[in-house]
């Protein structure tokens, strides 16, 4: 029987994905929105063997006289473009159902799967920044219960397109001047609540029978969601005990949908301080903490919590995160989870607040060396809190070189972790099984 092993995400945040990473002195910032850099990164990234490089979106991030929010390429854009110069690391951008239309998500995710050769992911999200809405000319967001209803939607119409020229109706018999099997043509007809298609994609079902799905979101209808359509969930939490209650929830509602647990890989995020010392990589993460400005420190709290601080004293005491409750629907899951590191460390200020979030975002932070690094994605892993991790370095690129000489070789001296690539696609990669036409699974029953 073979081990079972870690799949690992490179999540690219540039220049760094702690909030004042900009401000390192190793921080190459004027370079993100150059390919030569971008190339840099997936790189490294491909020599750690990492599976997949992570990118996310958001739109409409205020723009703040000492940030970096609000600063990004598309990422559907940036990963096309790695495609070229990457060869077995996988390709997952972010792409929302709330503005967007299916036939144009399903067209680009393929195009990329056919040009990568099977490496493309697409990230699923429904928009959780209120502000996106005004800049698609909506005077406000979808409900967080509307969002999740038009994303299920959304994503059938998507796979149903993908699977409508399926790969063997390609004959292309030059002699007899037959190109299709028409019978492998599969017309989609959709009429719903939110979207109303009728044709074909314009291209065939790709190397991988169709880009892996990802998706981030904790909610009820998130997991919901997930459960019914995504292979690899990005999820946020703290502690073993809600990491492990979030996975055998998620893996126990799959059965409903005739799904098996090892469909899905979850994959919790975990940003990493690590250093050959304890006291160097301290060092290192407290370095970063110092570069934070306090307004930058309480906007970046007042993203995360729903409520406006800016005003507030930043070494002043924490006041209680009842957020701006517009929508009724939506359950603020980071809020909450902000709550709780208050909660469990004893912070007092607010200061002490950002300090403990400035480099996941309420994901997990672990600071330290390499074997106390991989001794907690171990525990995790072994225990059924996760199936592997979206790994968040604190600077690109050397936080992330960081990651991939020190942390990297501790997990496969465990044997935890691949040393090759194991096939030629993301999906082979991770473990995940190919599949099935649906239009094909149809007619079989017919």
């Amino acid at each position: 029987m073979t081990k079972r092993q870690l799949a690992l995400g490179a999540f690219i945040n540039l220049p760094g994905h702690h909030v004042a990473s900009w401000r390192h002195p190793e921080a190459e910032v004027r370079k993100i929105t150059d390919l030569s850099y971008l190339t840099e990164i997936a790189k490294i990234a491909e020599r750690g063997k990492f599976d997949n490089l992570f990118f996310a979106d958001v739109f409409g991030q205020p723009i703040l006289e000492n940030s970096h929010s609000g600063l990004k390429l598309d990422p559907v854009i940036i990963i096309s473009a790695l495609a070229a110069v990457t060869k077995h690391i996988g390709l997952t951008a972010t792409l929302t159902t709330s503005y967007n239309d299916p036939f144009h998500v399903a067209r680009k995710f393929a195009a990329i799967d056919h040009l990568s050769n099977g490496r493309a992911a697409w990230n699923v999200v429904t928009s959780a920044n209120e502000r996106e809405a005004l800049l698609f000319g909506r005077d406000e967001h979808y409900a967080h219960a509307e969002r999740y209803e038009r994303a299920d939607e959304f994503v059938d119409v998507v796979k149903k397109l993908w699977f409508s020229i399926d790969r063997e109706a390609l004959v292309i018999d030059k002699e007899s001047g037959r190109y299709y099997d028409l019978n492998k043509v599969n017309e989609v007809h959709h009429e719903g609540k939110f979207f109303k298609v009728k044709g074909t994609l314009d291209a065939p079902s790709t190397p991988q029978g169709h880009p892996v799905i990802v998706q981030a979101g904790s909610s009820e209808a998130g997991k919901e969601l997930a459960a019914k359509t995504a292979e690899v969930v990005f999820t946020a939490w703290q502690t073993l005990e809600d990491a492990q209650k979030f996975y055998r929830d998620l893996k126990g509602r799959m059965s409903k949908y005739g799904r098996d647990p090892e469909d899905l890989k979850i994959m919790p995020g975990a940003f990493i301080v690590v250093a050959k010392t304890e006291e160097e990589a301290k060092a290192k993460h407290e370095q970063l903490n110092n570069y934070i400005t306090p307004d930058v420190g309480l906007a970046y709290l007042s993203n995360f919590t729903g409520t406006d601080l800016s005003n507030y004293d930043f070494d002043g005491p924490i006041p209680d995160f009842q957020g701006q409750q517009h929508d009724r629907t939506n359950p603020n899951i980071r809020a909450n989870i902000i709550k709780g590191i208050v909660e469990r460390k004893g912070l007092k200020t607010l200061r002490e607040l950002y300090n403990n979030i400035a480099g996941a975002r309420g994901h997990r932070e672990i600071v330290g060396t390499p074997t106390q690094v991989a001794d907690q994605l171990q525990e995790w892993f072994e225990n059924e809190a996760a199936d592997g991790f979206n790994i968040m370095a604190p600077t690109f690129p050397q936080g992330l070189i960081d990651i991939v000489e020190l942390v990297i070789p501790e997990l496969q001296r465990r044997g935890i972790f691949k040393t090759e690539y194991k096939g030629t696609t993301l999906r082979e990669n991770l473990g995940l099984k190919r599949p099935v036409n649906p239009f094909i699974q149809q007619k079989v029953a017919q």
